[in-house]
């Protein structure tokens, strides 16, 4: 019993990867995967994939919004319409850089103009209020039937509401869409 407890132990150790050591002109032996370091490293190496941008919402649920922000750009430069979403997010929200409702609104168009639901939703938000951009309601409504006939719940929501915007907007950001006087 004894030799076999210890022949599993030696199998056991010698099946563990080996740790993550450079290789000579560049490289990693078994490189970390799925870490928030890793997917910065992947950032700035060029490299964007679903699993790298879609950690941007780790990132910045962590409170690291500076990176988050570096990931989700280069995500979003490279198309993919979700890490557009959340850079208009982290610009209305001024999170890791300063508050821009105009820079939130230009990534909502790219991501709606990609044909992303949340994208056409969020800049028909963005028109019928006139955040970030001139103020179009019927462009804005027309976005939001095109995210409802996607199945997107929250424009269905809106519809249903009569565009109602209080429908959608948390009493917390009221302040955010105040009109300018």
């Amino acid at each position: 019993m004894r030799k076999m407890l210890q022949l599993a132990l030696l199998l056991g150790v010698t099946a563990l990867p080996a740790a993550a050591d450079p290789v000579e002109g560049g490289g990693d032996l078994n490189p970390e995967e799925m870490t928030l370091e890793r997917m910065m490293r992947n950032i700035e190496r060029g490299e964007t994939s679903m699993t790298t941008c879609a950690s941007g919402y780790f990132i910045t649920k962590s409170g690291r919004h500076v990176e988050a922000r570096e990931l989700f750009e280069a995500c979003a430069n490279d198309g993919w319409t979700g890490a557009m979403t959340w850079m208009s997010q982290l610009e209305d929200n001024g999170l890791g850089g300063p508050l821009d409702s105009d820079g939130a609104a230009e990534w909502d168009r790219q991501a709606a103009e990609a044909g992303d639901p949340v994208g056409q939703f969020n800049y028909g938000l963005d028109l019928m209020r006139g955040r970030g951009v001139a103020q179009d309601e019927a462009r804005g409504r027309a976005l939001v039937d095109e995210a409802a006939r996607a199945g997107l719940p929250v424009a269905r929501r809106l519809q249903a509401a009569d565009y109602d915007l209080d429908e959608v907007t948390p009493d917390a950001d009221n302040w955010k869409y105040a009109p300018v006087s």
